[in-house]
């Protein structure tokens, strides 16, 4: 008996990189077993890559295996940024599961030996006399951070960017509009077009943001709001990767005059990923008022943060009592000590700038035989090429964006597809992807392309 969810395969009217559970004839039928048995135990909302959706038991570095025992190229996971099952990391993991783990009402050595190391790379105040605040995930984070914010200036107007994705809790899904038209937005949200500099000159998208925002922190005011906080991806990604420098300049300023805070979602494209900085808002030459961090951190092991200049936290500090039963637990703490260790130890900030203007340039020779390739763009390893029907239009492509992504998972390299039009090909893999990996990438995209 088909129990699976009659789900649409499109999302607010975008076609999406979800496998559709309507379409399971194609399947063989151990796998087609598996995506029932998981749809009746798991329920409706949980959702599957790929039209052919991929099982993994296995995870190794860059690669990942499945029960037949067949090798994927993992080029999206940008969780497990020091690669699948690091032993360093693994080791830390074991040895303090093995010798303690409990919550941050007692004084343990993690905690402050990883907020003690951390803090200077933020730079600015926060580098100076900041603090960090820790919970599990990334929602969680940036939760924390509208909290703060609020509580600070008083007000409780958001602007984010148009397709921005901030997290799942009741709070960050108010204000992250890319989970679709069936999630409803808070009525104190607002939102400003992304740095768009495929359609628009470089040169002005700082001016074109910070003019939206002063719009729109008015409109929050006289809807007896106010703008508490404008919350930025400085890489965009929900948007559709835009990695131009410095737009966020004229932007911070924009917000502090509205009396906002900024607060920089490091979640995705912050620990060296840019391969241009370790923070990605440092490519934009800002000092935050507060920073959210979470995914990579801990390679794997839930583990997020914020951090916090002085002032900000100064008067919800004296108000409130922050507690989080598992936020900073010891474990959680020897898995991002030890994922920082390998991110220095290993150089690999350098080694996304190195990779990443490879796959780039790659993809670049390829976008002149192929007329559908828009754009690519990016910075370090976090890379999207835009698909488009007429290039000379810029017109949007999901279905050849779709079709290159299960294309290439046919090939067992994975990818996905992002965007507000969902035709950004999104390529966000571990910061250990070698020079073998981004070989193996490049031919099979240049196979697929000349289908």
């Amino acid at each position: 008996m088909n129990v699976v969810s009659p789900l649409p395969a499109q999302t607010g009217g975008k076609m999406v990189n979800a496998f559709d559970p309507n379409s399971l004839d194609h399947l063989d039928p151990a796998l087609r077993h598996a995506i029932e048995r998981r749809s009746r135990l798991l329920g409706p909302a949980y959702r599957l890559f790929y039209q052919e959706p991929v099982e993994v038991c296995r995870g190794q570095g860059t690669r990942l295996w499945d029960s037949q025992g067949r090798e994927y190229l993992d080029a999206y996971n940008n969780v497990v940024s020091v690669g699948h099952c690091h032993p360093h990391v693994v080791e830390a993991v074991h040895r303090q599961m093995s010798t303690l783990c409990t919550h941050t009402r007692y004084i343990q050595e993690g905690i402050l030996s990883y907020a003690e190391a951390m803090l200077p790379s933020f730079g600015g105040r926060i580098g100076a006399e900041g603090h960090m605040m820790f919970t599990c995930t990334g929602s969680e984070a940036n939760d924390l951070a509208l909290r703060i914010a609020k509580h600070h200036t008083g007000r409780r107007g958001i602007i984010v960017t148009e397709e921005a994705y901030h997290g799942n809790s009741e709070l960050t899904a108010g204000f992250s509009p890319s989970l679709g038209e069936n999630a409803p937005l808070g009525t104190w949200v607002r939102r400003i077009p992304a740095p768009d500099s495929y359609r628009h000159d470089p040169a002005t998208l700082g001016r074109m943001m910070a003019e939206a925002i002063t719009r729109e922190a008015h409109l929050l005011k006289r809807h007896g709001d106010g703008l508490a906080a404008f919350v930025a991806d400085s890489l965009f990604s929900s948007d559709g990767v835009y990695a131009t420098p410095e737009v966020l300049k004229p932007v911070i300023e924009a917000v502090h005059a509205a009396g906002g805070l900024f607060i920089a979602d490091e979640v995705q494209s912050g620990f060296g990923r840019s391969g241009e900085a370790f923070w990605g808002f440092q490519r934009h030459g800002i000092d935050p008022d507060i920073i959210s961090m979470g995914k990579p951190m801990g390679n794997g092991f839930p583990v997020a943060a914020i951090a916090v200049a002085p002032e900000v936290v100064a008067e919800f500090g004296r108000d409130m009592r922050y507690f989080n039963t598992f936020g900073g637990n010891g474990v959680a703490m020897a898995a991002a000590n030890a994922t920082r260790e390998v991110l220095i130890g290993e150089g690999l900030q350098e080694n996304a700038r190195k990779i990443g203007a490879v796959l780039r340039e790659g993809i670049a020779a390829m976008a002149k035989t192929h007329d559908s390739i828009g754009d690519v763009r990016g910075a370090g390893l976090y890379i999207g090429v835009e698909m488009v029907s007429d290039r000379a239009a810029k017109t949007p492509d999901a279905t050849k964006a779709a079709t290159i992504v299960n294309e290439m998972r046919k090939r067992r390299v994975l990818i996905s597809a992002t965007g507000p039009a969902a035709n950004v090909l999104k390529i966000r893999p571990p910061l250990v992807f070698s020079q073998a990996d981004a070989d193996w990438l490049l031919d099979t995209l240049e196979e697929v392309l000349a289908l």
